[in-house]
């Protein structure tokens, strides 16, 4: 005789405990995984900014200096150029990199005249500065160029994307510890100095601008004295997603008579967070409005124009230290501003990683800098109220943060970061 067994079947407390586990699995594992993405997603980013320092350094090689930040063609100041289309010496040190990073096709379209509609720009392209590469009359042909999408100046962290941006970088050259005359060098747009009357430019240029990358200047490696491994070169920045986010939207230092100094202990624009949202501008704080959250057109934001030499688009500073807030000289401003991108400021780096960003040494090696990075005194006397840099020959008021900014300052740096 076989005795007849039934079959047991889960019990009720017995499934909820099942799938009470692999509620508990899957809530460890799904962070993890997140985790794993973004250490993807930063390494790419690192490899992206090696591939620009490798473009540096084989650029140096080629013509014994490196790219030029706001360079390009110099406006004549007539309207009969032909073909027409000056850049008015707006163009950013990522232009002349891109053949140096395979965008050669890309090389060749802004290197030589581009027929366009009914129009042909000149080799070199356009001012950048203007809405979608375009603006009236002839220029209101847009030019592509400028609006190119180039993987290798994108944070795959960064998740921005499209109009009103012309192009977006993720990665801006470094220009020193002060931001007195980096909105051109001392030279205007027709290649001449904005004040012929007197040296004052030349002496001031030289003395502010302490980093790897000087506007409208010819730079080499002899000029960085500190060494290639102990100075910046360049920084990762993010690009603004419309949420006022003080590292990307522009701030103005406040009305046409202020500066970006407080009274020359602190970056006047830091006072403008949300005290709920430090990391937003407070659209209803004391300062008035137009100042803090509109202050540009659409397009005016940073890493908005790859192509664009200001420091808005592609450049930083090593003064208040990475992922703090953008900050724009407001002198001569007046109420009705809508499209300053290339005025002196304040601007630190700033990435979507978490704790910090990416920094590109001029010796090519890339480094990850924490926010919490030594940033010395940022009420420093040594800051010169409205000129706002620090003595000829000093050492960076600004810590290990500023040391490493400058290229010829002697400062030792002698510990990790």
């Amino acid at each position: 005789m076989f005795s007849k067994q039934g079959k047991r079947a889960f019990t009720l407390v017995e499934l909820l405990v099942v799938i009470a586990i692999i509620g508990v699995l899957v809530g460890l594992l799904l962070p993890a995984v997140q985790a794993a993405r973004e250490a993807a997603r930063r390494m790419s980013c690192s490899n992206n900014f090696k591939q620009i320092g490798l473009g540096i350094h084989n650029y140096h090689a080629a013509y014994n200096q490196l790219p030029k930040q706001m360079g390009g063609t110099f406006s004549s100041g007539m309207n009969s150029e032909t073909p027409p289309g000056s850049n008015a010496n707006r163009l950013s040190w990522l232009v002349g990199l891109t053949p140096f990073f395979e965008q050669q096709a890309l090389w060749e379209q802004i290197s030589n005249p581009l027929q366009i509609g009914s129009g042909t720009w000149q080799a070199m392209g356009a001012d950048p500065q203007k809405r979608y590469g375009g603006g009236s009359g002839h220029d209101s042909h847009r030019y592509e160029p400028w609006l190119t999408e180039i993987p290798t100046l994108r944070c795959p962290s960064d998740p921005g994307f499209g109009l009103p941006a012309q192009g977006r970088t993720n990665y801006g050259a470094c220009m020193g510890d002060a931001c007195h005359q980096m909105d051109g060098g001392g030279i205007n747009d027709s290649g001449q100095d904005s004040d012929p009357s007197s040296d004052s430019n030349e002496v001031e240029t030289r003395a502010a601008c302490r980093g790897v990358f000087v506007p409208r200047k010819v730079m080499k490696f002899r000029d960085i004295l500190d060494g290639l491994a102990n100075t910046i070169c360049a920084g990762e920045i993010a690009t603004d997603l419309g949420d006022l986010d003080r590292r990307t939207h522009q701030s103005f230092s406040g009305l046409a008579s202020e500066r970006i100094w407080n009274a020359g202990k602190s970056v006047k624009c830091e006072s403008y967070a949300d005290p709920a949202r430090p990391q937003f501008l407070d659209p209803n704080g004391t300062q008035p409005t137009e100042y803090k959250t509109n202050g540009s057109g659409p397009e005016f934001k940073r890493g908005f124009k790859w192509a664009h030499g200001g420091v808005l688009y592609t450049g930083i500073t090593t003064i208040l230290p990475p992922n703090k807030g953008f900050c724009h000289d407001g002198r001569g401003l007046g109420a009705a501003h809508n499209h300053h991108d290339d005025r002196p400021a304040v601007a630190p780096p700033s990435s979507r990683h978490q704790g910090g960003c990416h920094v590109l040494m001029a010796d090519g090696a890339v480094k990850f800098v924490t926010d919490s990075i030594e940033a010395g005194n940022q009420q420093s006397a040594q800051v010169r109220v409205g000129g706002a840099y620090v003595a000829p020959g000093s050492e960076s008021p600004f810590g290990v943060w500023g040391a490493l900014g400058t290229r010829a300052s002697k400062e030792v740096i002698d510990e990790a970061f």
